[in-house]
């Protein structure tokens, strides 16, 4: 297509049927998938802004009875304690780092789809962002769900450094 450029395929790595060169398809995988996070966040943002509009400690309230708790025991009364600090707190910066955090994940997906070197810059930094907290997390506890966070994210953060130094080399 004119005024479309692609990276030239190097020759030992043979193009996919549908023509991306195999580093492509992981990149538009991980786009995607930065996509969906994205996407996850603004429906987490939007959901708990929609609560905001009603009686949220009614309805934590009704939903502790329905499920056979009382609302006046320890646990349930002290979810109700910090859902009302929740609510008499100034909740600006909460939404503005949700934004933010959608922002990042929506512009880092389209650069990594398009094949931009910035938006590979973008992936590899805010990935490297969380790994010492995911060590942290995996070291206190562990699961083997935290160790499949932790890796596949050192394997994006790796993959992606990989690609922006083969684009210094060449």
């Amino acid at each position: 297509m004119a005024g479309m450029h692609r990276r030239p395929t190097p020759s030992n790595q043979p193009p996919a049927r549908d023509g991306a060169p195999p580093h492509r398809q992981a990149l538009r995988a991980i786009a995607a998938f930065e996509a969906l996070k994205g996407f996850a966040a603004l429906a987490a943002s939007l959901g708990f802004v929609g609560l905001l509009h009603h009686d949220l400690h009614h309805i934590v309230a009704s939903f502790i009875g329905h499920i056979g708790l009382k609302p006046g025991d320890r646990y349930p009364a002290m979810v109700l304690t910090d859902i009302d600090q929740l609510l008499s707190a100034d909740l600006r910066p909460l939404l503005l780092a949700a934004t933010a955090y959608v922002l990042v994940r929506f512009t880092e997906a389209y650069g990594l789809w398009n094949d931009r070197r910035w938006g590979e810059w973008l992936g590899a930094l805010s990935g490297a962002l969380y790994i010492p907290f995911e060590l942290w997390h995996f070291a206190h506890h562990p699961s083997v769900a935290s160790a499949a966070v932790a890796l596949t994210n050192v394997a994006v953060v790796g993959f992606l450094g990989q690609q922006l130094w083969r684009r210094r080399q060449g």
